[in-house]
């Protein structure tokens, strides 16, 4: 049995202002929808585990991946740590708005990938955890390629790079 979540704790600004000095990678959350290839940025990306090999990414319950991820059918997914190069796909995959953003796709086995990335993962959806206004994603890694190029860095609300 599990008890409920609790429902107090410091504000949401607060929170975000605290977690916004830990530096992230940033990464594109990619998954097939249909014809459509989709993505989404995320920070709320972890390992879990090398054996054996999870992942985590948290997902809003009010994006549009959200709703993609929680089909039955849909049951791999991708993710892409972006370059210090591709600032832009991430301000694209965002949602900001913005011009419209030159993709680099590639498929790996029918799952849509960011090419130029550091690394790429491909995923099967392992489990979803419900977590306040999030659903955590628990993937099993079954692909997975990366460059020694530097990585995009997320840092205080603003995008950083190494050195």
């Amino acid at each position: 049995m599990t008890s409920p979540a609790p429902t107090e704790g410091i504000p949401p600004h607060e929170f975000r202002q605290t977690l916004g000095r830990f530096a992230s990678g940033v990464t594109i959350i990619t998954a097939q929808d249909g014809p459509e290839r989709r993505g989404m940025t995320a920070t709320a990306f972890v390992s879990v585990s090398l054996a054996p090999p999870l992942i985590l990414v948290g997902v809003d319950h009010r994006a549009g991946m959200h709703a993609l991820l929680s089909r039955e059918e849909v049951t791999r997914f991708g993710v892409s740590v972006l370059s210090a190069t591709q600032r832009h796909l991430s301000v694209h995959f965002s949602g900001r708005p913005g011009p419209e953003e030159a993709v680099s796709w590639f498929d790996h086995e029918g799952l849509p990938l960011i090419g130029g990335s550091v690394a790429q993962l491909v995923c099967r959806k392992a489990q979803a955890i419900p977590a306040g206004d999030h659903t955590l994603y628990l993937g099993l890694v079954e692909y997975s390629r990366y460059t020694d190029d530097d990585p995009l860095l997320y840092f205080r609300g603003q995008y950083h790079e190494l050195g």
